[in-house]
């Protein structure tokens, strides 16, 4: 694996030409792109064909990783492809540490916030018998940061 600046200048020229919305952070990038009438679907198919800019680097993505994600209500779901690989369609991905659902729904970020803050919770109380004021901290500084990052209710 080359250098973060070293791999920056290989994906530099990622969104030359792309219509879409490339986001890029450290090894990942995600392409979205807005297909809401019949002339939105060359577009993205365009943008997901520009990537092939990986083989002219002799990069290449790890297509088993890909994945589309159909949002909206009426999404007719079209399958798309990189290079010649069909891509896996997806209900829920994260990004950037949150769940995010074909819904758009927080059911499942809650879910899995409230599944990490009770292990944390499990091991603090496993761990130490004593329930004095001294193990608030704990519980601030452990579990509350699960339930608050990216969870409203």
């Amino acid at each position: 694996m080359p250098s973060p600046t070293l791999f920056s200048s290989f994906k530099s020229d990622l969104d030359d030409g792309i219509k879409g919305t490339p986001m890029k952070f450290a090894g990942d990038t995600k392409l979205s792109g807005e297909v809401d009438t019949l002339e939105g679907r060359p577009t993205l198919k365009e943008d997901l064909d520009r990537l092939e800019w990986a083989n002219k680097n002799l990069m290449k993505f790890s297509k088993d990783k890909c994945k589309v994600l159909h949002l909206g209500k009426h999404n007719p779901g079209v399958q798309h492809r990189l290079g010649s690989t069909w891509l896996e369609s997806s209900s829920v991905e994260r990004h950037m540490g949150v769940l995010v659902d074909s819904k758009l729904n927080m059911s499942e970020q809650c879910a899995a916030a409230a599944k990490k803050a009770n292990r944390m919770l499990g091991c603090i109380n496993n761990r130490i018998t004593s329930r004095d004021k001294d193990v608030i901290p704990l519980y601030s500084a452990l579990v509350r940061p699960h339930l608050e990052y990216c969870v409203q209710f």
